[in-house]
């Protein structure tokens, strides 16, 4: 089934104990996230982009029997990367703008006598038009909404995907190490953000993205800017560094120059409600009460701003996964899980990456200390 060069890290017996559950004879999936996860590789650039568009002419699909070799059903020029990358080994070409790769899914599986049996898609990522066109090309089949059983499965971590998610978070955090001590008063957004991206690139990140801005502005997700940055500016920062496909992701509290007394205070009472909600994360411990807890700190303290996502898993691909720290969600915290902590208000923005084990949470990068903000220049 696979290339005895590359060991699949994917966690398959939880795959296989939940296919078996679902009573599911095979899947056939679409999205970015399912598709690198089991594939073992993640597609660049423009490549990767076609990931992403459910109207896309050049879609990549994933046939996965509960027994049997898998399929990746690829077009001409997705085909070269996975036959050097994937720990998978059967492609089948289909002629991208020409032909559809449900056709070719389908003679998948009829070919493994799987056409009449339960197959597995994902319906938050398939468009309406593929979903209907697979029930014309598989009329014997009972088709069910996957998306929720991916989740689960992938939301268990195996010791290659940890090493994996480490070695990105060293990433990140070696680019902050390097690029925030040299930010000056002047310097504007756009000039800081390239060269985090940069520095992220020259380490050995396949692609970063991300927030970065001054507390003065007042739009986070206005992109950046040829906003300067002037003293005692707190810099707000929200980047992913994806290495082999899973992300490094933190965020750290910088100051442009000395802080005040005023600044320090607040970024130790932000750091306390930080630390205290990542101690949270222990097994058996229920996302909404984590949410919970987070928002009446906050309102302990006194803000009153609406805290929303205090936390979410990652995960190949993107790097916002369920479960979802939020107050709807209900998931019990699982030994091996991964989460992003970010329980902040405004600017004053902290994150990190912790694995969660019996003996409590796991910070995945200690490469750069918050005990106190970092200060430039």
């Amino acid at each position: 089934m696979a290339d005895q060069t590359r060991t699949i890290i994917a966690n398959i017996d939880r795959l296989n104990r939940f296919l078996d559950e679902a009573g599911c004879s095979a899947l056939i999936l679409r999205s970015g996230k399912n598709f690198t996860y089991l594939a073992g590789f993640s597609y660049p650039g423009t490549l990767g982009r076609h990931l992403d568009f459910p109207d896309s002419p050049r879609e990549v699909l994933l046939v996965w029997p509960r027994h049997g070799e898998p399929v990746m059903v690829l077009n001409h020029y997705a085909a070269p990367l996975a036959r050097r990358d994937s720990w998978l080994d059967k492609i089948e070409v289909y002629d991208d703008y020409a032909e559809s790769p449900y056709q070719k899914a389908a003679a998948v599986l009829k070919d493994l006598g799987l056409d009449r049996e339960v197959v597995g898609l994902e319906k938050s990522y398939i468009s309406a038009i593929r979903w209907e066109e697979t029930v014309g090309l598989l009329p014997g089949a009972k088709l069910f909404d996957c998306t929720e059983m991916m989740d689960q499965v992938r939301w268990i971590k195996t010791a290659g995907e940890v090493e994996l998610l480490r070695e990105g978070a060293l990433i990140l955090d070696e680019a902050y190490l390097e690029i925030f001590p040299t930010v000056r008063e002047g310097d504007t957004e756009r000039e800081v953000h390239s060269r985090i991206v940069a520095s992220c690139v020259q380490r050995g990140a396949q692609w970063a993205h991300g927030i970065l801005n001054s507390s003065r502005n007042t739009v986070a997700y206005g992109g950046e800017s040829d906003f300067a940055f002037q003293r005692g500016d707190i810099i707000r920062n929200d980047y992913v560094s994806y290495y082999q496909g899973y992300p490094g992701h933190q965020s750290r509290t910088v100051v442009v120059g000395e802080p005040t007394q005023e600044q320090k205070d607040t970024y130790r009472l932000m750091r306390d409600i930080y630390r205290m909600t990542i101690d949270q994360c222990q097994i058996g411990a229920k996302a909404s009460d984590i949410h919970s807890f987070a928002s009446a700190k906050f309102k302990e303290a006194g803000y009153q701003d609406r805290v929303s996502l205090v936390g979410h898993s990652v995960g190949a691909w993107w790097h916002q996964q369920e479960p979802y720290i939020v107050p709807t969600s209900h998931v019990v915290l699982e030994e091996g899980m991964v989460l992003a902590l970010e329980p902040h208000v405004g600017y004053w923005h902290l994150q990190d990456m912790i694995l969660v084990t019996p003996d409590g949470p796991q910070l995945l990068s200690p490469r750069f200390s918050t005990d106190e903000m970092l200060v430039t220049g």
